[in-house]
């Protein structure tokens, strides 16, 4: 109780003494002023667009330094200078009392310091959501590091008459710890070199903690610096209490006993140091952990898995720090894994046996950087890859699959790991599933599969069908003999007993008699169909009708109950025409990036839909800015979606160009809005404009005197609708893991209530409030004479539905009507007959599914230029990075309609970075003087209870000296 009485008494003289000059609020003031300056303009963070405060706190570790070396500068310099240094140590008061005294006064001005710039995050927690765990915990984590520069500065200054001395000495020591893991230094040596050093780097040790991860290893490695140096403080009083003739017995405990410590907080960081799992993952959604998805995947290695990190010792100064993340993480994977992955980091210019396997094997190159100093610029050709080894079958992730490269300026270059457990993750997921497909199919399926054929007696069969009969049961036969009795078949006449079982199937299923002609009076069932129990799917019949095509029919029907192989997406996309640039034509849609992101994880397919059939591989169909589709075409589509398939519509009435020239706007017809309309889902021909919209660059012309001047600007641009979290669906796994996305020329979507009572009806992304529509076709900006746009906000009509999603039990649109792909030999038909021709017409084997089951969806997207090339080009030039939120949106979707939700839930890792709202040159000035404002206030209140304790204080002086008087 003494200690802790005597400790406080020392702690709040010394605070009386710092805040008794006005150096002490100058000394604050500055350090937030800094911290605020570097903050707004240094790390410019409206220019960041992203609502976090870590560029505050990743310079906190050069920031505390200066800060650190100001507080503790005078505390024992100013007692050796003024003679008390002597009267101190002599007093019958334990000195550890005087170090941790001053100690305390040191940390509690560090934390009113801190205290001082908790407006910026209060700031941005206002203008967007705000993760306040990695905030909370790199608060923490400051006042350990801060404590760690106070202890240096505390020994410093007890060395040293002289205030200045201290200063610079403390700026000097600190500034080793510091440097020690800057990338400066750590460049000069290799990779394990490079990560020793980053270990004794105070600021390298901070940077995982920036992103929200506090790992324990560095909070203890903190600790052990400040006891370490408190423990040297301690020492250095202590031997200028001695005599020179002294106990040199005592000398020697002494020694001894500070020798310890050391050696016992060195000893503790030594133990700690291989314990890679002592993280705290503060972030929301704790985005650096590993995935429970990731862990499933793993659980399904039968066999070893081989993960080989190829990674350069001498490489780019950005990538270097960037290499034992990616060791840290694999070495999680190892331990989740339970021995069934094997680690392996190989430098390939030390072994040459190695680089040669790389490059002739897997195709592994070395990637050239420009690394320049101010002496010299050279070229290093560094590896920085990945091998995911699986059996056989391998993957090799580069350096763009893994670094996500933003750049703010020419000279300001932020290097990251993309989303390394998506990526890595993907990778092990694709060589599993492709080694898998390799052996037997039914090792992946976990249910029991009933195959049932509904066919007629061959005699009602057209003669081609009834050919291929045997080989479907032969088919049959042997895919039962290989399943280990996961696999049934039955083959059912449906007219069979009164034909109870074609009555039940029609309402089951929606399967009518089949015709092979338009006016063929013999009908007759053809239906095959899978089931487990909860799903159906219908086995389309191959287009040849042969032995080899009804097993890839019935493979990749088997393969919808798999879980361990790769689903197929069919791309419907118009075609584009590489010349049309060059003959002066308009150039149409282009969605080649779209295909490329959607290939990492999934196959896809150019998909012609115009024969009327879709490929009996494809799992999700995805049609994209569609127009005049035939009516087979559409026939397709209303017959995928019976079969309980999910199509992806991205369409508008509206076709949007843009070129140098300008903005224009055209009506077009997709060819599926009556088959919409049918569905109870319109698309309404009007534009959607909203205020909360993304800045886009336009042509836009400017009148100088007599001429006209046609520059590119970036304006406000409404028809770029930027939806937020509010206007993304929560409830929804695919729009609640989107940060934000932009939805350009976009349309109403209405939905038929009545139409759609019996199933599930899902709006996914809605525009804001302030939102109107707007039938012109005159999309360009209106500019005034300075070129930037000043479009005038119309009547808002609330929020818009952008996008919906509809699930269940549809009825085809094609119920009370003909087939199209009769109509075609209905023409052949006549064209026969007119022309006298003897030759039998081409036989058509077609039916109507009538409804579809509960499995079934259509997700639609209100736009045209959703994920269009060029559109998300500028959108990617304009953010200075790549843009690709329409990608994961729609990769997403994909994933979450054909259930394959693990890869999913590690995607919507990446996407926790909280956007920040689009701010006008007048909001963001106020938003700084309100800070600067506030650190004002903050000082003022902190000088007001300054004189209020000191007048408490002399109030209680002068009623104690007065007491004798009234005696």
């Amino acid at each position: 109780m003494l200690l802790n009485s005597n400790l406080n008494k020392i702690a709040r003289k010394e605070l009386n003494l710092f805040f008794s000059s006005p150096i002490a609020y100058l000394f604050l003031g500055v350090f937030v002023a800094i911290t605020l300056f570097v903050f707004f303009w240094g790390e410019s963070f409206f220019a960041r667009n992203i609502a976090d405060v870590r560029p505050m706190f990743e310079w906190m570790p050069v920031l505390l330094i200066l800060l650190s070396a100001a507080l503790t500068m005078r505390m024992w310099s100013e007692e050796r200078r003024s003679g008390t240094l002597e009267h101190v140590i002599t007093l019958p008061v334990n000195p550890w009392q005087f170090v941790l005294g001053k100690f305390a006064a040191c940390k509690t001005l560090l934390v009113i310091a801190l205290a001082l710039t908790l407006p910026l995050p209060i700031t941005v927690s206002l203008m967007a959501n705000l993760d306040w765990g990695p905030v909370i915990s790199a608060y923490i984590a400051t006042i350990l590091l801060g404590s760690s520069y106070l202890a240096i500065g505390l020994f410093v200054s007890s060395r040293s008459d002289n205030q200045i001395v201290s200063l610079i000495i403390t700026v000097l020591v600190c500034g080793v710890f510091y440097m020690l893991g800057s990338p400066t230094i750590t460049g000069l040596f290799g990779n394990e070199g490079g990560e020793l050093l980053r270990a004794f780097g105070s600021g390298s040790r901070f940077e995982s903690i920036t992103r929200g991860v506090i790992d324990i290893r560095d909070l203890v490695y903190y600790l052990s610096i400040t006891i370490i140096f408190l423990t040297l403080n301690r020492y250095t009083l202590e031997k200028d209490r001695w005599a020179s003739d002294g106990d040199k017995a005592h000398h020697t405990r002494w020694k001894l006993y500070a020798g310890l410590i050391i050696v016992n907080a060195i000893v503790a960081n030594v133990w700690l140091a291989p314990l890679g799992k002592l993280r705290i993952d503060t972030t929301e959604g704790k985005i650096f952990s590993i995935n429970d998805a990731t862990r499933n995947y793993l659980a399904q290695l039968q066999e070893p898995l081989l993960i080989r990190g190829y990674f350069s010792a001498k490489t780019h100064p950005l990538l270097a720090p960037l290499v034992p993340e990616v060791q840290d993480l694999l070495k999680e994977y190892q331990a989740e894994a339970k021995g069934n992955i094997r680690i392996e980091f190989i430098d390939p210019a030390k072994n040459a046996e190695a680089e040669e396997e790389a490059g002739s094997k897997y195709g592994i190159r070395p990637t050239p950087f420009r690394v320049a100093d101010r002496y010299q610029a050279a070229v290093v050709n560094s590896y920085f890859n990945l091998l995911i080894q699986y059996g056989d079958e391998y993957k090799v992730l580069s350096f763009s699959d893994l670094i996500e490269v933003k750049s703010g300026s020419t000279t300001d270059i932020e290097v990251k790991l993309r989303n390394p457990e998506y990526d890595i993750t993907n990778a092990i997921k694709q060589v599993l599933y492709a080694y898998q497909s390799g052996g037997n199919l039914f090792t992946s399926i976990q249910d029991n599969i009933q195959f049932t054929g509904y066919i007629s007696k061959p005699k009602r069969l057209p003669e081609s069908l009834a050919k291929f009969v045997p080989d479907l049961q032969q088919t049959l036969l042997a895919t039962q003999t290989e399943s280990e009795n996961k696999f049934s078949f039955d083959i059912i006449d449906p007219d069979a007993n009164g034909g109870i079982v074609a009555t039940q199937i029609q309402e089951d299923f929606g399967f009518q008699p089949m015709a092979s002609s338009l006016f063929d009076t013999n009908t007759f069932y053809f239906y095959l169909v899978l089931s487990n129990g909860d799903l159906n799917i219908q086995i389309p019949l191959p287009d040849d009708l042969s032995k080899e095509g009804f097993e890839r029919t019935l493979e990749a029907g088997l393969k919808r109950f798999a879980s361990g192989f790769t689903k197929t997406i069919g791309l419907v996309a118009p075609q584009v025409n590489p010349y049309a640039a060059q003959m002066g034509q308009p150039v149409g849609a282009s969605f080649q990036v779209l295909q490329q992101s959607l290939s990492e994880n999934m196959t896809v397919k150019n998909t012609d839909i115009s024969s009327g059939k879709v490929p009996e591989d494809i799992d999700l169909l995805a049609i994209m800015s569609p127009e005049n589709l035939s009516p087979k075409a559409v026939f397709a589509i209303d017959q995928f979606l019976m079969q309980g398939g999910t199509v992806v519509i991205a369409s508008s009435p509206f076709q949007a160009t843009f070129s140098q020239q300008g903005l224009n706007a055209s009506r077009i017809t997709s060819g599926l809005e009556p088959w919409l309309a049918h569905h109870g889902i319109t698309l309404e021909p009007k534009f959607v404009l909203d205020t909360q919209s993304t800045a886009f660059p336009v042509p836009v012309n400017r009148q100088v005197g007599m001429f006209t001047v046609q520059e590119m600007a970036m304006v406000d641009y409404p028809y770029f609708v930027e939806v937020r979290e509010q206007g993304l669906n929560a409830d929804n796994p695919v729009t609640a893991n989107t940060p934000e996305i932009t939805i350009p020329w976009a349309s109403p979507i209405s939905i038929n209530a009545d139409k759609n009572a019996q199933r599930t009806v899902e709006e996914w992304i809605k525009s804001s409030p302030s939102s109107w529509l707007s039938d012109d076709m005159a999309i360009g900006p209106d500019t005034g004479e300075n070129g930037l746009s000043k479009f005038n906000p119309g009547e808002a009509k609330g929020e818009q539905v952008l996008a919906a999603m509809v699930s269940g039990s549809f009825n085809s649109y094609y119920t009370d009507k003909e087939s199209p792909l009769l109509a075609k030999e209905e023409a052949k038909t006549e064209t026969t007959e007119e022309n006298d021709e003897t030759d039998k017409p081409e036989e058509v084997i077609s039916s109507i599914i009538k409804h579809s089951s509960e499995s079934a969806k259509i997700i639609v997207l209100a736009s045209n230029s959703f994920a269009e090339d060029r559109i998300t080009g500028v959108m990617s030039s304009m953010q200075g990075n790549q843009y690709a939120a329409p990608f994961q949106l729609l990769a997403s979707t994909a994933e979450w309609s054909l259930e394959d939700q693990g890869l999913l839930s590690i995607r919507a890792r990446s996407h926790f970075n909280r956007t920040l709202p689009p701010q006008s040159i007048e909001s963001r000035q106020f938003w700084e003087f309100v800070n600067y404002g506030l650190v004002l206030f903050g000082l003022l209140i902190i000088y007001l209870a300054r004189l209020t304790i000191n007048a408490r204080k002399q109030a209680h002086y002068r009623a104690i000296l007065a007491k004798p008087t009234e005696q």
